[in-house]
C-alpha cells in the first residue's frame, strides 16, 4: 500500500479514485502483483502408507505398491517435507502418503501433511494400511484386522533383564509407577506423552462389517508357516477387529509377547486386545490430534488396518535369536500376501467413503464416536 501512498497518479477525485483502484488491483493480486492463490484441493480420504521400497529409481515393491498399480491414481506431486511424492485421485479426491517408517518419521509426515496449504483436510477420513506382526493368540499371518485401539510400547521405564527382582514378570514399567502395571494406572495421556488412542468405535464396527466376509486367499506358503502354531494363529487369514502395539524398537521372545499382551489392556483400561506389533500408528495418532487441535482434521474419521507379514513369536523350538537370523536371511514370510490383502481389504472402504461423499462428508458412518 505504502507505493501508492506516495504516488503522484492526479489531482482531486480523479486522483484519488486512480489510487484506490491500483490499490484493489495490488490486493486481488497479492505481493508483487502475482495471481491470487488457487483454492485448497478438497480431501475426502487419505491413503496412509509407512514404507516403500525404491532402489535405482526402480520400485520394489512396498505398502503403497498395490495402491499405486490398482487405484487409478492420475497425479504425482511433489512433498518436500515428506519421504516420497504423494499421489492423487482427482475424481475421488484420494490422497496417498508414504510416511516413512517408525514412530518419528510418521508423526512429522502426517503433520506435514496437515499444515499444507495446498489441501483442504477438514473433512477427510484417513486410512491407514500397514503390515506387521501379529499375535498367533488373536490373528494369523496375512490376517487384517481393523484397530480400535493403538498403544505406544516405547514411553516407559526399563530395567534390564538381569536385574529384574524375581517377583517382577517384566522390566518395563509405566512412567509413574515404581512395579510393572502398577495399579492405577496413569491417565493414557498425560505430561509423559499420549499412551493410548481410542479410534471412532462406530467407524471401526461399519469397515470391520463391510470387509469381514472377504475370502482371503490361501496358499501352500502360509500354510506350512501356520503349522507350528496352534489356535487362531493356524488359521487360513481373515479379517478381524483387533488392538496394535506400536513400537519403534523391533521385538522378539515369549516374554516380550507376554508384556505386549498386558501392556494393552493396562493402557486402555482392560477393553484393548493385543493382536498387532507396528511402528507408525501413535505417531499419526500424536500428530492427527494436534492438528485436531489447530481446526485442520477430525480424528473421528481415522481408521488403521495392519496385517500380519509374520509372527511376533517364533514357533515352538525356535528361540527369538533363532527367528532372528532367519527372518534376516528369509525376510517376512507372509510379507506379499500381507500387502495384497491390505488392498483387498481396504480399497472397499476408501472407495466406499470416497463415492458416497453426499453424505459422508458429514456424516461419519456409523454414527458419532462415543
Amino acid at each position: 500500500m505504502e507505493r501508492f501512498v506516495g504516488a503522484r497518479t492526479g489531482h482531486g477525485r480523479w486522483g484519488a479514485a486512480l489510487a484506490l483502484a491500483a490499490a484493489v488491483v495490488g490486493l486481488s493480486l497479492g505481493p508483487a502483483g502475482a495471481a491470487p492463490a488457487k483454492p485448497p484441493i478438497p480431501v475426502r480420504v487419505v491413503v496412509i502408507t509407512t514404507w516403500e521400497v525404491v532402489r535405482d529409481g526402480k520400485d520394489l515393491r512396498g505398502e503403497l505398491y498395490a495402491w499405486k498399480t490398482k487405484w487409478p491414481f492420475t497425479t504425482e506431486m511433489p512433498f518436500p517435507a515428506g519421504v516420497r511424492p504423494l499421489l492423487f485421485d482427482p475424481k475421488r479426491h484420494v490422497l496417498a502418503i508414504v510416511t516413512g517408517m517408525a514412530t518419528a518419521r510418521a508423526a512429522a509426515s502426517t503433520m506435514a501433511l496437515g499444515l499444507d496449504p495446498r489441501f483442504d483436510l477438514s473433512h477427510a477420513y484417513w486410512v491407514l494400511a500397514g503390515t506387521a506382526g501379529a499375535d498367533p493368540k488373536a490373528a494369523s499371518i496375512g490376517s487384517t484386522a481393523w484397530e480400535r485401539y493403538v498403544v505406544d510400547g516405547d514411553l516407559s521405564q526399563e530395567v534390564d533383564a538381569r536385574d529384574i527382582p524375581a517377583d517382577w514378570p517384566t522390566g518395563i514399567l509405566p512412567n509413574g509407577r515404581t512395579t510393572p502395571y502398577g495399579l492405577p494406572a496413569p491417565a493414557s495421556h498425560n505430561d509423559d506423552g499420549n499412551m493410548a488412542y481410542a479410534l471412532n468405535p462406530s467407524l471401526v464396527d461399519w469397515a470391520y462389517a463391510r470387509t469381514k466376509d472377504i475370502k482371503l486367499p490361501d496358499d501352500p506358503v502360509l500354510a506350512k508357516v501356520r503349522a507350528p502354531y496352534s489356535g487362531t494363529g493356524a488359521l487360513p487369514p481373515f479379517v478381524l477387529e483387533g488392538d496394535g502395539l506400536m513400537s519403534a524398537r523391533f521385538w522378539y521372545g515369549e516374554h516380550l509377547n507376554r508384556w505386549a499382551e498386558r501392556w494393552v489392556p493396562y493402557w486402555t483400561e482392560g477393553k484393548g486386545v493385543f493382536a498387532m506389533s507396528a511402528e507408525e500408528d501413535t505417531g499419526v495418532m500424536q500428530a492427527l490430534t494436534q492438528l485436531a487441535k489447530a481446526g485442520k482434521v477430525k480424528t473421528d474419521r481415522v481408521l488403521m488396518l495392519r496385517a500380519g507379514s509374520d509372527y511376533v513369536t517364533a514357533p515352538p523350538g525356535m528361540t527369538a535369536a533363532e527367528q532372528i537370523a532367519r527372518q534376516a536371511k528369509e525376510g517376512l514370510p507372509a510379507n506379499h500376501q500381507a500387502l495384497e490383502n491390505l488392498y483387498a481389504v481396504a480399497s472397499p472402504v476408501v472407495r466406499a467413503l470416497a463415492d458416497d461423499w453426499v453424505h459422508t462428508r458429514d456424516t461419519v458412518p456409523g454414527g458419532a464416536a462415543k
